[in-house]
């Protein structure tokens, strides 16, 4: 690959990018300050108060910082109808502001590190014929980081479109449990320090989201199956025609 002026911003925005999150997650008091920001939420924003927590989910999505803090917030400060409304708008809205600048920073990178290697292809072949199921499936049953997933799902050919909405029904369930638990909270404290103390109902609720999440990936699996995507998927891997 040519090197370019082009090539050497992206990779100097993409390692100033690392080097930020390096920075804010092992030197900020990150939780202090989302707590301070919770506080000002509650007390000086009034009617504005949800639009501005989904609006901070931008930043702490883009440095790659969980925001859970946030959800959990949201639910405490606001109730579980708007809560959950702000929430889960702020955490797509943030996954597209990740996904956008993975892909217009990093993207070219990556791809040309991964483009001689026959899994990647056929992993970008399988998304481009069925990205929305397959994002939907990583975002019911998170075993990759949230932030992490942006990322990773930046460099691949998924449309925007797809993957917003997509992340937007997969992220549903754990946000709404997430959500609920911040309303049982009794101080904004427990907000960031309350995980060690949840009830057996909060934790039974969690765990019921989670068990949702995943009756949803099976249940998606199993429709895709059963429109031939797993013989799609077995014949790009073996080195078959899939495009």
């Amino acid at each position: 690959m040519a090197f370019t002026w082009g090539s050497a911003l992206r990779i100097t925005l993409l390692l100033l990018l690392v080097t930020a999150v390096i920075f804010a997650c092992f030197t900020l008091p990150v939780e202090k300050i989302l707590k301070d920001f919770l506080l000002w939420v509650d007390k000086d924003l009034g009617p504005w108060g949800p639009l501005v927590l989904a609006v901070a989910y931008i930043p702490l999505t883009v440095l790659a910082v969980p925001a859970s803090v946030l959800t959990l917030g949201g639910g405490y400060l606001f109730g579980l109808p708007v809560g959950f409304v702000a929430d889960s708008i702020g955490a797509t809205v943030g996954a597209g502001a990740a996904f956008l600048l993975g892909r217009t920073i990093g993207r070219s990178f990556v791809v040309s590190k991964l483009k001689d290697y026959p899994q990647f292809r056929s992993v970008a072949i399988a998304i481009r014929r069925s990205g929305f199921k397959i994002v939907l499936l990583l975002r019911l049953v998170p075993l990759l980081p949230f932030n992490m997933l942006n990322y990773l799902l930046s460099v691949t050919p998924v449309p925007i479109g797809e993957y917003m909405l997509a992340s937007w029904l997969g992220m549903m369930p754990i946000t709404l449990a997430l959500v609920y638990v911040g309303t049982t909270l009794k101080d904004l404290s427990d907000v960031t320090h309350g995980w060690s103390e949840f009830s057996t109902a909060r934790w039974a609720f969690l765990i019921s989201g989670l068990a949702v999440s995943v009756h949803l990936c099976l249940r998606i699996q199993s429709f895709t199956i059963s429109n031939g995507t797993r013989k799609f998927l077995s014949n790009v891997i073996l080195g078959g025609n899939g495009a």
